[in-house]
């Protein structure tokens, strides 16, 4: 078959915190891809059972309480970083476990369109790092997809309703809640050009949070009832997250919800439970302050975008977590505008990645939707810069481009030696906000040599920054005066494991996958006798409590504390300098606790870290 007329197909994919979905263009129209059970949403979550099957989806989530340390959840907020986690005694990278929910979606692709080679557009969310965007795009490889285009997911919403909405000109606001991540978007559509105006969000903000502030509610009642605080029991704490999402979800359409669980943990070897009435109220005091920040983001991006809230004239609600009630009801008295109520918050990014697909394909050529994105953060490099104590210092934010700039985007800026004489120069690349690096994100670096010794003036250096539509940046540097250049694409090389490892990781990912039990052993029902208990149950073959506390207290403490850190070190950026130096003193301490094997000392550190985040009002 000649090159010109290969085709493959192209499909979207909202790769979410708690579901996915994958969607094609079918007759002109976003559809989602069901699965061979007709299920719309594949729920994110990854067990390794004790036959050493991979289980994606619903059957996985079921098992989250029963089997906590065979499967896991919410793996996007640990995309791009470096900590494996380990399922059934082994160890995953983040890429690795979000590429067997991405292989699970390709099965229903491969169900409408039959074997073969097909590509994908994946959405992540607007403030996603080059990290956790890298990390997506490799996740989908590993997964067998062809990944040319990352697209963000306000963008992706945005698109879904901009096809629908092709006639008339007019401003909306994207207003993306989800599982683990918010994202905010202010777009404008006219003569059927949809234009991201200005982006922001949070990362690490989410559904997830609010289950979690529900978790430390029901655990403080344990506590006070019986001196046991369940979230130390890896089943206990287990039970009490999947009932907090529960009741989240019935608090969107009740009232009120009772809680009754007649196990949660054990003390003295006897089963303790859990009866509680949650009400909303009382479930808006313990997430207000979150949403609060969501509102706090908003203003912020009306105001970077140029625009007042009567410039709004069309309010999307995206995301799981915007069916809470007060979600809208905040939206609504913040903009003075009522949400639209025809936006399926669960499918619009899929459906919005099926758009982009459209496009890039051609499928919908026609239909005269163009769109354009923004960049999410400025970037630049690391310069000698004047402070009020020094005159000159090094660690200066230099941006070349500056957030929000429309993208694809080039921009040139020029720099000079620091020395007389110098020959070579070290070009640092950040992301970030802060005028100093050390608050911003590095995101690798490269040396330019060769530049004429001169002695008596300083020498120019043209730095260059391209950015393109996938979040994939180029960065040059020439010596304006002699013509040296050097340049390096970060995405595709700065931090990248070797083709080897991906291949390695792709053959031992795809032998999980096909691995096939052998139905005819007649151990089988004796192996599963222990993970067919509830959480906690009493064995009676042998009387003792069956819990992995001991074994796993360690590794929860640990993550936890990664979590802690994470947020105390983007909170640096927001602090006065004598502020700064108590919370990074704090952070010294937690972060060594962490390199540790002593968990005591670990939870002392977490302890006085949170303290003075407390004390700081973060």
């Amino acid at each position: 078959m000649s090159e010109e007329n290969f085709w493959r197909p192209i499909v979207g994919i909202d790769l979410g915190t708690t579901n996915s979905a994958i969607s094609y263009i079918r007759n002109g129209k976003p559809e989602i891809i069901p699965s061979a059970k007709g299920e719309l949403l594949l729920p994110s979550v990854v067990l390794i059972d004790p036959l050493g099957n991979i289980v994606v989806g619903k059957d996985a989530k079921d098992a989250l309480v029963a089997m906590p340390d065979r499967s896991i959840a919410a793996v996007k907020r640990k995309m791009g970083s470096l900590d494996n986690i380990t399922i059934a005694g082994e160890s995953f990278s983040p890429q690795e476990i979000s590429a067997l929910i991405l292989k699970e979606l390709k099965q229903q692709a491969d169900q409408m369109y039959g074997e073969g080679e097909k590509e994908a557009v994946i959405t992540v969310p607007a403030y996603f790092t080059d990290e956790q965007r890298r990390a997506t795009k490799e996740a989908g490889e590993l997964a067998g997809f062809v990944v040319e285009r990352i697209i963000n997911e306000p963008t992706a919403a945005a698109l879904s309703f901009g096809l629908e909405n092709l006639q008339g000109d007019r401003t909306f606001l994207v207003y993306d809640l989800g599982g683990g991540t918010f994202d905010v978007s202010v777009v404008e559509m006219f003569s059927g050009v949809l234009e991201v105006k200005a982006s922001t969000g949070d990362r690490m903000l989410g559904g997830e949070d609010f289950d979690w502030r529900l978790v430390d509610w029901f655990a403080e009642k344990m506590i006070s009832q019986y001196g046991v605080d369940p979230r130390e029991d890896i089943r206990g704490k287990a039970a009490l997250k999947e009932e907090a999402e529960r009741v989240k979800i019935v608090l969107s359409s009740e009232t009120s919800v009772s809680v009754m669980l007649p196990l949660v943990t054990v003390k003295d070897n006897r089963p303790i439970g859990l009866t509680a009435e949650v009400s909303r109220e009382q479930f808006i005091s313990l997430i207000e302050d979150l949403i609060v920040q969501t509102l706090e983001r908003v203003t912020g991006v009306l105001q970077e975008a140029g625009v007042t809230a009567n410039a709004i004239d069309e309010v999307l609600l995206v995301g799981g977590s915007t069916r809470i009630p007060y979600v809208r009801e905040a939206i609504r008295s913040l903009l003075g505008k009522e949400p639209r109520s025809d936006v399926n918050p669960d499918e619009a990014v899929a459906l919005g990645a099926a758009v982009q697909a459209g496009l890039k394909s051609g499928l919908l050529s026609e239909s005269g939707l163009i769109a354009t994105d923004v960049a999410p953060f400025s970037m630049g490099i690391a310069v000698l810069k004047e402070s009020v104590s020094v005159r000159a210092r090094p660690g200066g934010f230099a941006p070349v481009i500056t957030r929000n700039t429309t993208i694809p985007v080039t921009r040139s800026q020029t720099f000079y030696t620091s020395a007389p004489g110098q020959t070579a120069v070290s070009i640092e690349i950040y992301q970030g906000e802060h005028e100093w690096v050390k608050h911003n994100h590095f995101l690798g670096e490269f040396m330019l040599d060769g530049i004429p010794e001169n002695w008596e003036n300083y020498e120019g250096i043209k730095v260059t920054f391209r950015y393109n539509l996938n979040g994939i940046l180029e960065v040059a540097a020439e010596s304006v005066s002699s013509g040296k250049q050097m340049s390096v694409t970060v995405q595709d090389a700065l931090n990248r494991d070797s083709r080897e490892v991906f291949e390695e990781s792709a053959r031992r990912l795809q032998k999980l996958w096909e691995a096939v039990p052998d139905e005819t052993d007649a151990d089988e029902d004796e192996d599963l006798d222990d993970w067919d208990l509830p959480p906690g149950e009493l064995d009676e073959d042998d009387g003792e409590w069956d819990s992995e506390e001991d074994d796993l207290t360690p590794t929860l403490a640990h993550e936890d504390g990664r979590i802690l850190a994470q947020r105390g070190h983007n909170a640096l950026a927001v602090l006065k300098d004598t502020e700064q130096k108590k919370l990074s003193q704090a952070l010294l301490a937690l972060d060594e606790a962490l390199q540790g094997e002593d968990v005591e000392a670990l939870e002392r550190a977490m302890e006085a870290t949170t303290d003075l985040l407390i004390e700081l009002e973060l």
